[in-house]
């Protein structure tokens, strides 16, 4: 096929425009939905026509963007849920409620993350002492960063697989196709970066788990894939548990260097 300049690129253009998904049909759970890639991530899925998006985050204001969203795309596509992400109820209610809004939830981007970002053992340099990074900031990142998104992952392919057990459907043939999709949003960081013991810890995890769902999910329909960024410098490294912080835990700050 030859566009008019006689090497088809306008009609290879438009075979790409003809590509896009089809989405009015499905139902998507993005976590860290507020700010950065999280809302970029809802943004993008409106614009493709998807029929609805549970946008959440613990921030309030999820509320105001899903508000603002709907105006402009003239349809109340995004649902907000502000909460926990860590929370087992409230990723619970949020599962529940929109199943019974939109029906299952097929798509999920976790992209809710923090940091606490500091080397993982410092020397007092007057007095020798050394002081290891803070466990519990540690488990705070795991909980947030490597648990939540893993969790929230698995509730979404449990919503598809009662639905196909709902309607009889048994095991799965290739010819069933995909009908759900999960992205675990990575970093770079998961090779090993200095000060990022904790954040580097979870993203390596994170790989992990996307390998094993791609190995499992695919007998429910739904196939998992890894997004892996360079630094992005959005809210989450200046948030409630930003870089600065010295609220999000009870672990001390002292005169200490790497």
């Amino acid at each position: 096929m030859n566009g008019p300049d006689g090497n088809g690129a306008k009609d290879f253009v438009g075979d790409w425009r003809d590509s896009r998904l089809d989405l009015t049909d499905k139902v998507a759970v993005v976590t860290g939905a507020a700010r950065g890639i999280g809302r970029a991530t809802c943004v993008a899925l409106a614009r493709e026509g998807i029929k609805a998006i549970a946008v959440v985050d613990q921030l309030s204001d999820v509320t105001e963007f899903a508000d603002q969203a709907n105006e402009h795309f003239g349809r109340e596509v995004m649902v907000p849920f502000s909460g926990d992400v860590t929370s087992a109820e409230f990723r619970g209610r949020v599962f529940t409620e929109m199943q019974k809004l939109h029906g299952v939830l097929s798509i999920c981007v976790p992209a809710a993350g923090i940091t606490q970002d500091r080397l993982a053992v410092m020397v007092d340099r007057d007095t020798g002492d050394v002081d290891l990074y803070c466990d519990e900031a540690f488990r705070r990142v795991l909980e947030v960063d490597l648990i939540a998104p893993i969790y929230w992952a698995m509730e979404t392919v449990g919503s598809v697989a009662r639905d196909r057990h709902a309607r009889g459907l048994k095991r799965w043939k290739p010819s069933d196709g995909m009908r759900g999709c999960i992205i675990l949003i990575g970093s770079v960081s998961s090779a090993g970066n200095r000060g990022q013991i904790s954040y580097a810890t979870a993203k390596a995890g994170l790989e992990g788990a996307q390998a094993t769902l791609t190995a499992e999910a695919m007998y429910h329909t739904v196939s998992a894939a890894p997004s892996s960024t360079p630094a992005t410098p959005t809210p989450p490294w200046c948030g409630p548990w930003g870089r600065a912080s010295s609220t999000s835990t009870s672990c001390p700050r002292r005169n200490y260097v790497g």
